[in-house]
């Protein structure tokens, strides 16, 4: 991953013990082709033969079960896109951006008396007007306007750094849900499938990777940021050999970043790089 640390954002992550790489890893799912069995089987988390057209929960809901205490307000999956890693019996939420619900008072009154007796409606009602009245406030998750000037000032000179208005209003959302309840939030991250052109067609992905990280260890604050990691995971890997189109193909040592507060960083697991992709907080 030595191209990437030529960026001065992240570089400052990896000085400071607050970033790391696994390489050469890679799920059960090895020499094969389909982004989507792949995906399966790293969002299942269990043996090829399970969770290919079986296994209907995520490794992440699943340790949710476990832990007690846990409430809607400690999971979200972030997003349009669909994240089996938080389904099944475990509690979680689900936030999708450009969704809002505009409801007067006299409005969301009348859907309170309506679904009053409705056990799902009624709760699910409530999250949704919860979840847009944060949004409609340009709270962005109960994150005031002065503190939202003062991270903006943040982000200046933290390296190339540029604004992705489509991640920015996840990681705002994400971020303002761990300024409270939320310990888990969980989105991804498309464009990594870099089968010609790899040396121009990375630098994409990779800006909003980086994107991600400062943004969201600005808008977390230190206190929060102390204890956050950061997981950056891919369904498998790339060749290390390029091809005739100066791509790479799919292959079985994939990598996986890791940043935040929480991490004893600063080093790095394995001898090959690869391609990232989802992203869980």
């Amino acid at each position: 991953m030595r191209c990437a640390l030529r960026w001065a954002g992240w570089r400052e992550f990896w000085q400071a013990g607050q970033m790391g790489f696994v390489q050469a890893t890679s799920t059960p799912y090895r020499d094969k082709r389909s982004h989507f069995d792949g995906q399966s089987l790293l969002e299942a988390g269990t043996s090829m033969d399970v969770a290919l057209g079986v296994q209907r929960d995520g490794w992440l809901n699943r340790m949710l079960q476990t832990v007690p205490g846990l409430s809607a307000e400690t999971a979200n999956a972030v997003g349009r896109e669909a994240l089996p890693l938080l389904a099944g019996a475990g509690p979680s939420r689900a936030w999708t951006p450009d969704v809002n619900l505009m409801l007067s008072a006299q409005s969301q009154m009348f859907l309170d008396h309506i679904y009053h007796d409705d056990d799902l409606f009624r709760e699910a009602g409530a999250e949704a007007i919860e979840l847009s009245a944060d949004l409609s406030a340009g709270l962005s998750g109960r994150v005031a306007p002065a503190q939202r000037e003062a991270v903006e000032k943040r982000l200046t000179g933290l390296g190339e750094n540029r604004a992705w208005p489509d991640l920015d209003g996840l990681v705002d959302f994400a971020t303002g849900r761990m300024a409270g309840a939320t310990r888990i939030a969980a989105f991804s991250l498309a464009g990594w499938d870099t089968h010609r052109n790899q040396a121009g067609a990375i630098a994409r992905p990779l800006s909003r990777l980086q994107r991600i990280i400062l943004r969201m260890q600005a808008q977390l604050g230190p206190q929060v940021w102390e204890r956050t990691t950061l997981i950056a995971m891919t369904e498998f890997g790339r060749t290390v050999r390029q091809n005739g189109t100066g791509g790479t193909d799919h292959g079985t040592g994939g990598a996986m970043v890791l940043a935040g507060g929480a991490l004893r960083g600063g080093g790095g697991v394995g001898r090959l790089a690869g391609s990232l992709g989802k992203c869980v907080v």
